[in-house]
């Protein structure tokens, strides 16, 4: 035992094949391996040969769809012309025989109607509309004198302490943007314009999407709400307005559509009877309706105009309408006469487009929006008495509101600043800066809720955001105010 020595070794390898153990034998098995990664290179150059023939079918296919879909999609937008044409001339051959205004042998009213100068004649706005027009003025002059501040509307101190208390995703996440945003105070109900060409109609009460309207071809970027009649109206680049008729289960369909402008419809504003509307468009025009109809009764634009609208809105007592161009001109008219009574250019007016315009209730204030920060305007002296200026030179404001009554504004660009409204000599103070929550650093429109208890915001992603009080928060303000009541 003492001459045995101990060998340590590895596993046994595996014994080499027989054929390995000479020079042909190890040449055989190289040729077997070579032959056998052909054979599966070949079979895998078939299967991508198969595959791209596949995706080609199939990219033909769906170019096709496309095709189909867009025909047919330019089939139903001339049928539905052809019936709100219909629907149009319906009320005209029920009231009997029509005047010569309306009816000129046979054709269709005066506004299709084309003159030398290759223009729609248009029957204007008459008399009798603009009685109506002065004495809507009248009542709500008086009003506005013996109007005071609703003791319901949200403190100072509540404001300061809003927060997001929820976020929507109403709008497509491959078009996101929300450009538009109004509210039906009495229903509570909000309504968003995208940049996937739909305008969602939102119940904030109980979270709910009511509707989504998907008519128009191109981005909405403007709508308001009639409440009286439970309308909708919306504007479009795709140079489209529409008026959209509420049903009894909360759904809307669509009662006219409007063809008059050249260019996108960039601003719709709703007169304060409720009766007619305006838009503003990029092709230099703007355009007084008739909602019960659909009728445009009334095209201006300007001979020496080469810049279109971007923004446009009523004043609240009717009788003005304020536009805004592209190139940072404010023009106030007349609605009577379709008269440009003021213009402010050059250096009392803006730098870069307008995106935005908002009378105060109290009928003497008009806030402008613009690259440059807002100006406010007393349209008493028509001058530009104070200009808040809360972002950098390259963030543009794109939206600028006042509350209903008269006591805040809201101004967006990359975040949502509210002020309080002072007089043309006081500082108007800042009250809370909201933040861009959407993480794009463009917030696109801002809209009051009633008595300000909220603040609805639109950003350049899907979501609708609301910002208020606190649920807990929000039951203590509620208990106090009818306390105090």
């Amino acid at each position: 035992m003492d001459d045995l020595v101990t060998v340590k070794t590895n596993k046994i390898p595996k014994p080499r094949p027989l054929q390995a153990a000479s020079v042909p034998g190890l040449l055989g098995m190289f040729q077997n391996e070579w032959d056998a990664l052909m054979l599966s290179n070949f079979a895998l150059e078939q299967q991508l040969h198969t595959a791209r023939q596949e995706l080609s079918h199939a990219l033909y296919q769906h170019d096709a769809a496309c095709r189909v879909i867009a025909r047919l999609k330019k089939e139903r937008d001339e049928s539905r012309t052809l019936l709100a044409q219909a629907e149009r001339q319906i009320p005209i051959s029920a009231a009997g025989p029509a005047p010569v205004a309306a009816v000129t042998n046979g054709k269709r009213a005066l506004e299709d109607e084309v003159g030398p100068d290759g223009k729609k004649i248009r029957p204007g706005i008459n008399p009798v509309i603009i009685d109506e027009l002065t004495e809507c003025n009248s009542v709500l002059s008086a009003q506005r004198k013996k109007r005071q501040v609703p003791p319901s509307l949200a403190p100072i101190d509540a404001l300061e302490r809003y927060t997001q208390i929820s976020s929507h995703p109403l709008h497509k996440t491959n078009k996101p943007g929300i450009l538009s945003i109004d509210i039906h105070h009495s229903k509570d109900i909000i309504a968003t314009g995208g940049i996937d060409t739909n305008a969602v109609l939102f119940d904030r009460p109980s979270g709910q999407v009511l509707c989504t309207l998907t008519d128009h071809s191109k981005k909405i970027t403007s709508l308001k709400f009639v409440p009286r009649d439970e309308l909708l109206i919306t504007g479009s680049a795709d140079k489209t307005v529409r008026v959209w008729q509420g049903n009894e289960d909360g759904s809307y369909g669509c009662r006219h559509t409007m063809r008059d402008h050249g260019a996108e419809v960039e601003a719709v504003t709703v007169h304060a009877s409720q009766k007619y509307f305006a838009t503003a468009s990029r092709d230099s025009t703007w355009c007084f309706y008739d909602i019960s109809t659909g009728s445009c009764l009334t095209q201006v634009g300007e001979a020496s105009g080469q810049d279109g609208y971007t923004s446009a809105a009523f004043h609240p007592d009717g009788l003005i309408l304020g536009t805004g161009t592209s190139e940072g001109v404010i023009k106030i008219w007349d609605v009577k006469s379709q008269a440009r009574v003021a213009k402010f250019e050059g250096e009392v007016g803006h730098v870069g487009t307008v995106t935005a315009m908002s009378f105060s209730e109290n009928g003497y204030f008009l806030a402008t929006a613009a690259l440059d920060g807002v100006k406010l305007w007393d349209l008493r002296k028509l001058r530009n008495f104070r200009t808040l200026s809360p972002y950098d030179p390259d963030t543009p404001t794109s939206s600028v509101e006042f509350d209903f009554s008269g006591s805040y504004i809201a101004v967006a660009g990359s975040d949502i600043r509210v002020y309080q409204v002072a007089n043309v000599k006081t500082e108007w103070n800042l009250v809370k800066t909201l933040p861009d929550l959407s993480g794009t650093g463009k917030v696109t429109s801002v809209k009051f809720g009633a008595d300000a208890k909220y603040v609805a915001v639109g950003s350049m992603d899907h979501n609708l955001r609301v910002f208020g009080l606190p649920g807990d928060e929000q039951m203590e303000e509620a208990k106090s105010e009818s306390a105090a009541q």
